[in-house]
Parts: C-alpha cells; structure tokens; sequence
C-alpha cells in the first residue's frame, strides 16, 4: 500500500525542490530566512494545520459532519488542545507529495497513517509512534477458518497493485494458500467474502476494521489472533528543524497513552487491540 512505500524519485525530486526553494512561504513560517518556531507560530495563529490525503479512517473530512476525523485526526486534535492550539485545519494532499507540502512550508505536520521508515527519517523528523498497523484476513463469521493454517486448502482475495495482492501469492507459492483471486477495489473485495465467492481475503488491516465497522451488514470478521507479518509503526512528520513542536507531541503522546485516549480512539475506528503501543520509555 502507499504507506510502505517511497519512491528514489520522490526522494530525488524533494532534494531539487529544497535547495530551490529554502526561502518558500509557510503556513506557519515568515520570509525572513530565519528558523521558525512552528509551535509558537501555531500557538499565536490558534491553528494547527496538517497535510492528509483525506483518507479514511486515518484523517479525513467526515461527508456528513463536515469535521476531521479519523484515527490520526483525533488524537492531533487532542494533542493540540492540549498544547493550547484550538483549531487544527486539513490541508488535502496527495499522500506521495505530502512530506514536499511539509518541506516547502505548506503545512505544519503531516498526520495520515504515515509509516515511519528510514528513507522518510532522511528528510523529515517523526513523532514517537501513535500506534502500529499492517495487513488482515477477513473471514465470514461463521467461517471455521481459526488461523491462516487453515488457508491452504483456501481461496484468498486480495486488491490488485497493492502490496497484500504480492503478499497472498507469496503465500501461495509457499503453499499455505490454494489459490488467490483478484479484485479490484476494497469494496469486490468485501462482497465476495460477504457472498461466500471467496474464503478469505488479505488487505489493510485498518482500512478492513473501519470497513466492517462502517457497514454492520457485513457478515464478515477479522481473522483474530493473527500477527501482521509487515505491520509498520505510525506517527506525525514534521520538519528536521521543529524539534520543539515534536517534543511538545511527544510529551503528549505519552499522557495520551497512559489515560487510554489511544485505546479509545482505536477503539472507535475498530482497530484490534494489538495495534495500540505503550509508553516507549
């Protein structure tokens, strides 16, 4: 899925356009040339701004409310009140170009289910991890499949050009698959495990649990207990210079962690239990 992956030519093209454009304007930031201090400007302004793909259930713009929302969403918005920033506005970015929206002083952090890696800690300064995610089976309710054991007599779906599509026929040819049928989006996806066309099927595993959790109509459940084989941590970027903003969020992570704000945010966008990550002292 796009979270795992960062092209050279991203990495590339984000070089060119910094070293051109080290005097851009900011969202935050003034033409001075001199670092800013993006918490103080964030707290005088009373807005937080962050880049998002608009993706749900990380960070998006809820259809009927009108509101950011998402797992991401939450816990910034908490985090910023906290930090004496009452608003925080999504700037709607593509998810590739949002770490140059950062960079060219756009935004102020970036908070979209990003996987913290180390081709992205090159050119941005991540906050300790939110909360951890990676791939799920989901499987009828009433399936007697107990463990992904039981699914080399199966017939698997997964979403064609993801990442999950080469994971199941990794599988596959490891013989722990039967077979893996392709669909083209999350939605063939889920009716055919709904319609029994398929026994299971591998996809995003928080993207899966807000799905089911969105549409009760869906005689469908997580395969649990089940470890992702390529779950990724995820957290905020921010700028290289903003040490002072991410050790603000840091702070409040933790507090956030340790009151079971984290849980409940989770929680509330149907994430399994094994994604919440304590305290990292």
């Amino acid at each position: 899925m796009k979270r795992w992956f960062m092209s050279a030519l991203i990495l590339v093209l984000l070089v060119g356009i910094l070293s051109a454009c080290g005097s851009s304007n900011s969202s935050s930031g003034s033409s001075s040339g001199k670092t800013t201090d993006t918490l103080a400007a964030a707290k005088k302004k009373g807005v937080l701004v962050v880049g998002s793909s608009n993706d749900a259930p990380f960070a998006f713009i809820d259809q009927k409310t009108k509101k950011f929302s998402g797992i991401d969403a939450e816990i910034i918005k908490e985090v910023a009140r906290r930090l004496g920033i009452p608003k925080v506005e999504m700037k709607q970015t593509k998810f590739e170009n949002l770490l140059l929206e950062l960079n060219n002083k756009n935004v102020d952090l970036v908070t979209d289910g990003m996987y913290i890696n180390p081709q992205r800690q090159k050119i941005a300064k991540f906050s300790t991890v939110w909360y951890t995610e990676g791939e799920a089976f989901i499987i009828p309710k009433n399936s007697p499949i107990k463990s992904v054991d039981d699914l080399k007599d199966k017939v698997v779906g997964a979403q064609k050009g993801t990442a999950f599509f080469d994971f199941a026929n990794k599988l596959k040819k490891e013989g722990k698959i039967k077979q893996v049928n392709v669909f083209g989006s999350q939605a063939d996806l889920l009716l055919a495990a709904n319609t029994g066309k398929i026994d299971a099927l591998v996809t995003d595993g928080a993207v899966a649990a807000y799905s089911l959790k969105q549409d009760p109509s869906l005689k469908l459940k997580m395969l649990d207990p089940y470890t992702p084989q390529a779950s990724g941590v995820i957290g905020a970027a921010a700028r290289k210079s903003d040490t002072k903003l991410v050790n603000a969020i840091n702070k409040q992570i933790n507090i956030l962690k340790e009151n079971g704000f984290i849980k409940k945010a989770l929680k509330k966008y149907g994430m399994p239990d094994n994604y919440y990550v304590p305290v990292q002292k």
